[in-house]
């Protein structure tokens, strides 16, 4: 971690409420530094979360963003006795509610600020996920990627700017690990090009708008930072006309990880995602489009109607508090809009990535892990902090 982000993070620390002053950094079991006391024990804890931005799509940049965990006061001594008796604390009894809130930009001009929200209830029975935001992402948009020859890296650089939310509701079958829900989608922006004339010039002024079902199998043996066990997400969403949305289409997201593990120190992981969009439209906003979605590929560098990415993990547990890990993955996309010729055109043309990260346990008693990954693909390299494995 580079100097930088230690001297954020040291900052972050300093500035919370006066109350975390007789919190203790350092765990009573192993004595290494850990923040599970600081969340746990102080109304307005956090974990510091600095943002440093390394994605080829936007530039560099950097921002901030806090995780609030919410426990009741039974759950709270529950998780701190559990954590008193054993390493793995309390990292497998039901998560907390947690608050994320923070932004960023880049040196490109896009930016982005958010809050989001989980939450469970009766024994993650229910859950319910939410969020809004606002912010400008600048960025190429491909729309030859697929294409054969040089015209498959034209780009055309697109400024989307406006606010949004997603909601979230679902519903445990019970006795199972399966859930059924709804969700809702909107998002209100304004779309210009740029990069062809001096000045970007407004395309249009759009609204998004889509409600839809989702199912959801969680197997997993921990919310945070999985080691076992499997899930399977699958969700469907349509936007029409007559819930508000200036475009008409369906779009379908279907994915999967599974977590192995191979020797008491070794988990092998697997994830999958594919994804559609259908419509009779002959052009939707850029951003509207799924893209292949891997560390170490740009964020919308390769679009389409149809897109897929399978990648692999491999983690080793050196320490009880440090982890590193070796992964890999593969994607295609289809072509955009109604010339697309279907599914089967995502492996015509197949992109990988691959890399490695580490993570470090920074709040025994909720199991979580903090670290970086890097990643590289055929033309790109960026480097992200994430919060749990990053599968």
């Amino acid at each position: 971690m580079n100097t930088t982000c230690c001297k954020s993070f040291a900052i972050a620390c300093s500035i919370v409420s006066f109350d975390s002053i007789a919190t203790t950094f350092t765990d009573p079991i192993d004595g290494m530094l850990d923040m599970g006391e600081y969340l746990a024990e102080n109304a307005y804890g956090f974990l510091p979360i600095p943002i440093i931005i390394t994605e080829p799509a936007i530039g560099y940049g950097g921002g901030f963003a806090g995780m609030f965990l919410h426990e009741t006061e039974t759950q709270r001594e529950n998780r701190k006795q559990l954590a008193l008796q054993s390493l793995e604390g309390g990292a497998q009894l039901i998560p907390p509610a947690v608050t994320i809130a923070g932004g960023a930009a880049t040196e490109n001009g896009t930016w982005f600020a958010l809050i989001g929200h989980r939450r469970v209830w009766k024994e993650d029975s229910i859950r319910y996920l939410g969020g809004i935001g606002a912010g400008k992402a600048v960025m190429d948009f491909y729309p030859f990627a697929n294409a054969a020859g040089d015209i498959k890296n034209l780009g055309l650089q697109i400024e989307t700017e406006g606010v949004g939310g997603i909601q979230k509701l679902q519903f445990r079958i019970p006795d199972t690990s399966l859930f059924l829900g709804v969700q809702q989608f909107y998002a209100n922006s304004e779309v210009h090009v740029g990069s062809i004339v001096p000045e970007p010039i407004k395309v249009n002024k759009s609204t998004t708008s889509g409600l839809g079902v989702n199912l959801e199998y969680d197997a997993k043996n921990s919310f945070f930072f999985p080691t076992s066990g499997w899930d399977l997400n699958l969700e469907y969403l349509w936007f029409r006309d007559g819930i508000g949305s200036d475009n008409d289409y369906d779009t379908l997201l279907l994915e999967s990880s599974a977590y192995i593990p191979l020797a008491d120190n070794w988990t092998l992981a697997f994830g999958v995602e594919y994804n559609s969009l259908t419509t009779d439209e002959v052009r939707l906003p850029p951003l509207a489009y799924p893209d292949i979605s891997l560390r170490g590929i740009p964020v919308n560098r390769y679009q389409g109607n149809y897109t897929s990415a399978y990648q692999s993990q491999v983690m080793w547990q050196v320490t009880p508090r440090w982890n590193v890990s070796l992964f890999a993955g593969v994607g295609g996309a289809s072509g955009i809009g109604r010339a697309s010729e279907g599914a089967s055109q995502m492996f015509d043309n197949l992109h990988y990535a691959y890399g490695a990260g580490f993570r470090y346990m920074i709040a025994r008693r909720y199991g979580l892990h903090y670290g970086m990954d890097f990643g590289f693909s055929e033309s790109d390299s960026a480097f992200y902090f994430n919060v749990g494995s990053g599968l």
